[in-house]
């Protein structure tokens, strides 16, 4: 039975794999079959593809995804690193900044000490008004720029720009509540300062405070050489020339108050379009004075000078014979004459002023005038002009490093120069190479000290005292005496 079963078996098999030709129905079966089988093996072979293909894809998309990521990472890492050093960077110019401008009050603060103190009244100083301490209706009263730092700070000051002659009257009796921080022991008085309305914030002849609230029209402030006071453009009187900044200015009241500059303003101001310049033949009386005056200062000079040759020649013929002394003293009269007048020209140049004055050229005196740049150089220096500009108080002139531009330029000069000059390598030229290295050494160790010693200061927010400096530099004496010592220790 078994047998008969797998025989049977076969024969099936046999059937389906070679049927019989005789047979249609299982040609029929065979060919369905393998159609079947075709369609079943290609469409197991396109999800085997399309799962590869799409695998392909997932690896590179995984790969992409993966670099996107490292490159997003090092991007941000690269930032991160960036921005660390940009505000280490930022941090420590902030620091370097504070010190420099903590040393610069230092600096200011005690060369303001230095000049308004013990120098007395400064040439040419940056001041300032308290409003806080000395308000209108008091006495008016200027600080320096050291004492608006340290004594006046968070005060309502008013900016008066530059002033000639000037000294600080912090602490003085003008301040009852107040004592100078900088310097305690001052005068009640200082009495050869001037002082304007400038002092109480007002200005020009308007007395209109700058900037003015109330005042719709935009207009530049000129400053009068003489008076100092700064007056509105349209206030002058004249027409305003143009690169006024690099000429000087004198109102029509210190005109007025000076007609000798009316003379000088003819002759070498600054022209505009509505001033008229006449010139006049007639030879005006002060010509004829000073002619007088000259002739004058002649005649003494030469009786003095003669006085002065004869007590030499009494004083050299008194060692020789008596016979020889009257040829002598004739030689002598022959001499004195021409080297009196020689003498004479050349102590005593001819009047500027006077020249101008004989040509006759005069101009409208009315309005500011403007004086182009080097104009006080052309200025007569002669004796009376001096006498004359001096009883005016107008000395500061005749000289030319008086101008605002000069002092501007005096400032910049120093800051250019300043960087440049190293005292230290002009040292170091007389030195040989090992002592050389120690100082250059030693310089820089010092320099990072001080460094270090003020960045304390500056992130504290406190105020370096000449206590501190000392202290400082009693710390490297003592540092430098230590190392002395060991040197000398453990030297053979």
């Amino acid at each position: 039975m078994a047998q008969g079963q797998v025989y049977q078996k076969s024969l099936l098999i046999q059937y389906i794999i070679t049927p019989p030709p005789s047979c249609d129905i299982y040609v029929c079966i065979y060919v369905v079959y393998l159609c079947v089988f075709m369609c079943v093996f290609m469409l197991c072979i396109y999800v085997v593809y399309l799962c590869v293909f799409m695998l392909c894809i997932c690896v590179y998309l995984c790969a992409c995804l993966c670099i996107y990521v490292c490159v997003c990472v090092y991007l941000c890492v690269c930032l991160c690193v960036f921005m660390c050093v940009s505000v280490c960077i930022y941090v420590r110019v902030c620091v370097f900044m504070c010190v420099s401008v903590c040393i610069y009050v230092r600096v200011c603060v005690y060369l303001c000490v230095y000049l308004c103190v013990f120098q007395g009244y400064v040439k040419r100083q940056a001041l300032y008004a308290c409003n806080t301490c000395t308000p209108k209706g008091g006495e008016a009263a200027g600080v320096c720029l050291a004492c608006s730092y340290k004594c006046h700070e968070g005060h309502d000051l008013f900016e008066l720009y530059t002033k000639r002659n000037f000294r600080c009257d912090c602490g003085n009796r003008k301040f009852t509540e107040l004592q100078c921080k900088l310097f305690a022991e001052k005068e009640e008085v200082n009495t050869l300062n001037k002082y304007s309305h400038n002092f109480f914030g007002v200005y020009c002849t308007c007395s209109r405070p700058y900037p003015d609230p109330d005042d719709q029209v935009e207009d530049e402030m000129i400053q009068c050489v003489v008076c100092e006071d700064w007056l509105h453009g349209r206030h002058l009187g004249c027409v305003v020339p143009d690169c006024v900044e690099l000429q000087e200015m004198i109102c029509e009241s210190c005109m007025n108050r000076n007609p000798f500059l009316w003379t000088y303003a003819a002759h070498l101001a600054v022209p505009g379009a509505d001033v008229q310049v006449t010139v006049v033949k007639e030879v005006t009386e002060v010509t004829e004075v000073r002619v007088t005056e000259v002739k004058e200062v002649t005649e003494v000079t030469e009786v003095t000078e003669v006085k002065e040759v004869k007590e030499v020649k009494e004083e050299t013929g008194a060692d020789e014979s008596n016979t020889n002394l009257p040829n002598k003293e004739e030689k002598g009269d022959d001499v004195i004459q021409p080297s009196c007048k020689r003498s004479h020209e050349e102590s005593e140049p001819s009047c500027r002023l006077a020249e101008l004055l004989t040509i006759g050229q005069r101009r409208v005196q009315s309005g500011a005038v403007f004086w182009p740049s080097g104009w006080r150089s052309k200025l007569c220096s002669c004796t009376a002009c001096q006498e004359r500009v001096s009883a005016a108080s107008l000395s500061f002139l005749l000289d030319e490093s008086d101008t605002v531009l000069a002092y501007e330029n005096k400032g910049k000069n120093s800051e250019q120069t300043q960087p440049g000059h190293d005292p230290l390598m002009s040292a170091l030229d007389n030195l040989n190479r090992v002592q050389q290295l120690e100082i250059i050494h030693g310089y820089n160790d010092m320099k990072s000290e001080l460094k270090d010693f003020l960045q304390r200061f500056a992130a504290e927010g406190k105020v370096v005292t000449p206590d501190d400096i000392r202290q400082f530099f009693e710390q490297q004496q003592s540092r430098k005496r230590r190392r002395v010592d060991a040197g000398r220790f453990y030297s053979p």
